[in-house]
């Protein structure tokens, strides 16, 4: 079966947005298969690790924000390019990739982040 590449690009965001602002439980009900490998080392494998882990950075950072930069999809892969606000305005961009199994749901993840400086040595923002 081949992949609804724009869908795909829409539920990656849905799932990041739905659980990045408070409702994990819901973004892994809505959006991920049968299966969910995590490639993140600071969260466990599994949909429950996810849902714990997600539910614990809302209680604890309540107020962040996440901006939607870019999202490019190919075959099975999904990657978002975003910008997240924490408390005391830091601001972090990060990648994820997520990858679909043939019914258009997550089943893995990577990501990597970095804080946003204050200055850079070429002039050029990091989105």
């Amino acid at each position: 079966m081949s992949q609804n590449l724009e869908a795909n690009k829409n539920n990656a965001i849905a799932f990041y947005n739905t659980a990045y602002l408070g409702d994990p439980a819901s973004a892994v009900k809505l959006y991920v298969g049968d299966e969910y490998i995590q490639h993140n080392p600071l969260v466990g494998d599994g949909k429950q690790a996810f849902i714990d882990y997600f539910t614990e950075m809302h209680r604890d950072y309540p107020d962040k924000s996440i901006e939607f930069v870019r999202a490019i999809a190919q075959d099975e892969t999904v990657a978002l390019h975003t910008v997240q606000t924490w408390p005391g305005n830091e601001q972090y961009v990060t990648m994820d990739f997520f990858r679909f199994d043939s019914n258009g749901k997550i089943i893995e993840h990577w990501d990597a982040i970095q804080q946003v400086p204050e200055q850079t040595l070429n002039g050029n923002t990091m989105y």
